[in-house]
């Protein structure tokens, strides 16, 4: 069986939520998950994104991984999105193969034929170079970005989420309203919720609006690596 590691802390809520959802899943299949966690520093993670030095980060990250191979990991995951945007650094050097979010993503949106989608997540992961990545994963596949002001609320809305893992009312419907005017105005027709920490306030189902939860599509991709003879 394999033993997935798991780089947690990116996103205190989002590990948590991986944690449960993974072992319920493993349980629904008779699988007793191996499972490997080291705790990351999420402000110094953001830190190196905030200052765009993402070979700083990749360090970062690559120790927690090297020490997930040291404990017998077979493969790892990162449980939050943002940092995935130096995810080629990584898997260029990690000791051990990545389950990795954004090809996960770009394999679903195949699947489903899906042809204009925008994101929800942290400023960076709106903006930045995440959408150069998932571009390559699902060549076919519009990205539209909200308009600056709307990057601004759902980012602040995202922080608020990291910073007490609580939603609000107004995050909530500020967000659906977002949601309502990139269908309406742009032609999207699902928005990615690419933050795992999106969680703590909805899901595909009570969302209010066509969504796919990145999260779950990663977290089916780690038990299924589980679930290896």
């Amino acid at each position: 069986m394999a033993c997935v590691g798991i780089v947690g802390g990116l996103g205190v809520g989002a590990t948590v939520d991986y944690y449960e959802r993974i072992t319920t899943q493993c349980k629904a299949r008779g699988v007793v998950p191996d499972l490997v966690f080291v705790h990351a520093d999420v402000d110094k993670g953001q830190g190196f994104v905030r200052a765009g030095q993402l070979d700083a980060l990749a360090d970062y990250l690559l120790g927690f991984i090297e020490r997930l191979a040291r404990a017998g990991a077979t493969a790892a995951a990162l449980p939050a999105v943002t940092p995935h945007i130096c995810i080629d650094r990584i898997v260029a050097r990690s000791p051990l193969p990545m389950i990795d979010i954004v090809a996960t993503i770009g394999a679903d949106l195949r699947t489903r034929a899906l042809r204009r989608v925008a994101l929800f997540g942290t400023t960076f992961t709106m903006a930045g170079s995440l959408w150069g990545q998932l571009a390559r994963h699902a060549a076919d596949v519009e990205i539209v970005k909200p308009q600056p002001d709307e990057i601004a609320f759902v980012g602040q809305a995202y922080q608020r989420l990291l910073d007490t893992q609580k939603g609000n009312e107004a995050d909530t419907a500020g967000l659906r309203r977002i949601a309502a005017d990139l269908q309406r105005r742009d032609g999207v027709e699902t928005i990615l919720l690419a933050g795992t920490d999106l969680a703590v306030i909805f899901d595909e189902a009570n969302a209010g609006f066509p969504a796919i939860d990145v999260a779950r599509l990663h977290i089916d991709a780690i038990v299924e690596r589980l679930a290896e003879d």
